[in-house]
């Protein structure tokens, strides 16, 4: 069984570029979902999907790093871990056995704003996993001896993949720099120390602060009806008690005043990089307004070889290997919009950053109507297959709604998209591109020396 953490940058509109239908994008809807709420608050979406007799579960709870307390750090990533741990009713790794032998398949992701657990499995078996899913809702039972060697797979998980790793490195460091005060600024891994000082009482009450069903979301895709769920939601969710202590305090990001600069040197680095990041609108805040001007903004740029950054710095003027941007709007804090290049061998730094500079300021003015057209073209060009994956329906509900976005703003989002203008393109890029509201990372090699020769 795999467990895994992630930093979400942009899974809601890129996958809902990949989902939507190939008809026309002012009528066509995403999932078409039902919905309905338990009586203790429990949100429970369900997607029909009967093309297999498989279902994805999912349940979403509204917490993540970014709702950790000070000297915390991840908290809520190694409470995802010690999840699956056991309760009374199914002891230790009982859970995933009982699944493996029915041939399901499970795992659990967290990110700065929610903590997702999902299953697949046969149709046949939902009332199965609808079972053990809601037991560990509240029922988690924890002790020490649990609690520290999983400290230890978090803290080796971190090693391998940020520390050993000199571009998470730099990311990190970068998160740090761009976010004065919001909590996007730590790790959602944790940072090192902090996560071995974490004990049972932190993790505690963490788990009985956030884990109950008015502060989480079921979503089921697949081969099932709301007439079929309903009844089995109620029977296993619908009876846990809703808590009365869940409330996110989250804090403002001052105005930003200075530009800053990130370089970071290290000999395990064998190719160079350069990158920007600009703070920029949440898509919860300002979803129609900035964040689907945002998303074509950032596929112009670039969204691929066609794009003005790939082709005047690696076609035209033959400076980097690659170039592009990101765009990451799926979170309910400040977003990022990212621009990057990778030097050719002989290119400075400075000639990278010169290139990319010239190519914002002339997006800015001079962005044309077919070239929106043709990024939207993109967006949804690959729709056709998108309702025969379930468990891409279970992510993309599911992570809109535990960032504050509505059904609506996923099924609508062909009809929104279509609306977005040229003009709302150009003042998003006038608003997003401010140098004193970014960080610039330059990711260099370092020659090694005699001594670190000695060191091997």
């Amino acid at each position: 069984m795999k467990r895994q953490f992630f930093l979400a940058t942009h899974l809601v509109p890129v996958l809902l570029g990949l989902m939507l239908l190939s008809a026309s994008p002012s009528t066509a809807a995403v999932f078409n979902p039902e919905t309905f709420t338990l009586k203790n608050g429990m949100q429970v979406v369900v997607v029909n999907n009967p093309r297999a007799p498989v279902i994805t579960q999912m349940v979403w709870y509204k917490v993540g790093s970014a709702d950790e307390a000070i000297g915390e750090t991840g908290v809520a990533h190694l409470l995802e871990h010690l999840m699956f741990k056991g309760t009374k009713a199914f002891p230790d790794g009982e859970f995933s056995r009982i699944l493996a032998r029915n041939g399901g398949q499970e795992n659990a992701f967290t990110s700065y704003d929610y903590t997702a657990y999902f299953q697949t499995v046969a149709s046949d078996r939902l009332e199965m996993v609808m079972q053990m899913e809601s037991d560990r809702m509240t029922g988690l039972v924890l002790n020490e001896d649990q609690i520290a060697p999983e400290i230890k797979v978090v803290l080796e998980e971190r090693r391998s993949r940020v520390d050993n790793n000199p571009s998470s490195i730099l990311r990190e460091q970068m998160n740090a720099a761009l976010f004065l005060n919001y909590p996007y600024r730590r790790p959602i891994i944790g940072w090192q120390q902090e996560v071995s000082s974490l004990k049972r009482d932190d993790i505690i009450r963490f788990y009985k602060r956030w884990y109950a069903p008015n502060n989480a979301i079921l979503v089921v895709t697949g081969d099932i009806t709301k007439k079929q769920l309903k009844p089995l939601a109620e029977k296993y969710y619908g009876v846990i008690k809703p808590s009365n202590n869940i409330r996110r305090n989250r804090p403002e990001e001052p105005d930003q005043k200075a530009e800053r600069l990130v370089t970071l040197k290290d000999k395990r680095v064998r190719q160079p990089s350069w990158q920007r990041v600009y703070l920029s609108p949440s898509s919860n805040k300002a979803r129609n307004e900035a964040a689907l001007p945002l998303e074509i903004l950032s596929n112009v740029l670039g969204g691929g070889g066609t794009s003005r950054l790939y082709r005047a710095l690696v076609i035209d003027k033959k400076l980097a290997l690659s170039a592009g941007s990101y765009y990451s709007g799926d979170n309910i804090g400040p977003n990022r919009f990212g621009v990057y290049a990778t030097p050719r061998p002989g290119v400075t730094m400075e000639q990278i950053q010169t290139a990319i500079d010239a190519e914002i300021a002339t997006a800015v003015t001079d962005i044309g109507e077919e070239e929106v057209d043709r990024a939207r073209n993109r967006m949804t060009s690959q729709a056709i297959y998108a309702r025969d994956s379930a468990s891409a329906a279970a992510n993309v509900l599911g992570q809109a709604l535990a960032i504050g976005l509505k059904i609506d703003d996923v099924e609508n989002w062909p009809e929104n998209i279509s609306a977005v203008t040229l003009n709302d393109v150009k003042n998003a890029a006038r608003n997003v591109f401010k140098i004193n509201r970014s960080v610039t990372g330059i990711l260099l090699g370092k020659k090694p020396t005699t001594k670190d020769n000695n060191n091997g």
